[in-house]
């Protein structure tokens, strides 16, 4: 056989990074509280992959993937990532808060990490730097803070003449520091009255929702918070019982009925993990990885829910968004 047709027949392998037969397949550890198919997230795994493989590796051919969930317990975050690491993992992936990424930096100083940032670097005491992370550590910023007075400028474009919008947030979160100062001083910039309610579980909060039935609020925002996530069922359906307008911080609430969602693009922060993923595998070091900084946002809205609540969106608003919902 020809050497040209013995590279063809090789098909995409070829572009896969050269190992040597006796070189162990590496396993990439994946450490969460939420599981891979769990709702909204295997879109989000999907593009992971999709970065992976377009960087040269393919799961279970050339690298394998080992997914670790708590299944929303974060008390056994710890266990899994001392897990990780004694089964020799080359890079530990964190997603869904902080608490995955400091259970995962507690158990190795030296196994790369490659992180999916939620919160402040600074503010939460992870005290990191961008350019420059150091250590063992790298990852994307998805910006679940700083988006606050965007979300709140936009749902006053829906509800212009509103007395009175709610801040939804959560006092044990991350977040909960940094958004409710943001939040508060953009309402007091343009002279907005705003109610900050707390929700710190789900037994709490069809509790704000009857509170937010009493003062009559004429909008709501709804903080990034992994909390928030694993409630977003709930929230849409109180959010239609007592028609309050909502905006959320991820499109997946608005795909399952809530009125309209700016956030990152989560599966591009997905997408460039996986990218850097493979980089580290290619033997980039993480310490000369900066913290990628997410890129692509996106509004969108439903119109059926705002056609229920008996809003009437404007067009300059339907213009500017991703995606409108039909």
């Amino acid at each position: 056989m020809r050497r040209r047709e013995f590279i063809a027949g090789l098909g995409g392998a070829a572009a896969w990074p050269v190992m040597g037969l006796a070189q162990p397949v590496p396993i990439v550890g994946f450490l969460s509280n939420t599981p891979p198919d769990a709702q909204g997230n295997a879109r989000f795994v999907a593009a992971f992959r999709r970065g992976l493989r377009d960087a040269g590796y393919i799961s279970d051919q050339n690298v394998i993937i080992d997914f670790q969930s708590t299944n929303n317990q974060p008390d056994r975050l710890d266990g899994l990532a001392k897990g990780l690491v004694e089964k020799g993992t080359a890079v530990i992936v964190t997603a869904g808060g902080n608490p995955a990424l400091e259970a995962a930096l507690s158990r190795t100083s030296t196994i790369p990490i490659v992180a999916l940032i939620g919160s402040d670097t600074v503010g939460s005491g992870l005290d990191l730097s961008l350019s420059r992370p150091g250590r063992n550590l790298t990852g994307v910023n998805v910006f679940a803070v700083q988006l606050v007075p965007l979300r709140f400028q936009l749902v006053r474009e829906v509800v212009p003449n509103a007395e009175l919008i709610a801040f939804l947030a959560n006092p044990s979160g991350l977040n909960a520091a940094v958004d409710g100062i943001e939040y508060a001083g953009i309402a007091k910039q343009v002279g907005q009255r705003f109610l900050i309610l707390h929700v710190r579980s789900e037994s709490e909060c069809e509790a704000a929702f009857a509170r937010l039935a009493e003062v009559r609020p004429r909008a709501l925002v709804v903080e990034s918070d992994p909390l928030f996530n694993e409630l977003a069922d709930r929230l849409i359906v109180f959010a239609h019982r007592y028609s309050v307008p909502v905006i959320y911080p991820r499109r997946e609430f608005t795909v399952d009925g809530g009125l309209m969602s700016y956030g990152t693009d989560i599966s591009d922060s997905y997408y460039q993990a996986g990218i850097y993923t493979a980089r580290i595998l290619q033997c980039t070091k993480p310490a000369d990885l900066p913290i990628l900084q997410a890129t692509k946002f996106e509004l969108v809205i439903n119109l059926k829910t705002a056609k229920a609540l008996g809003l009437t969106i404007p067009p300059s608003l339907l213009a500017r968004a991703d995606e409108v919902i039909e």
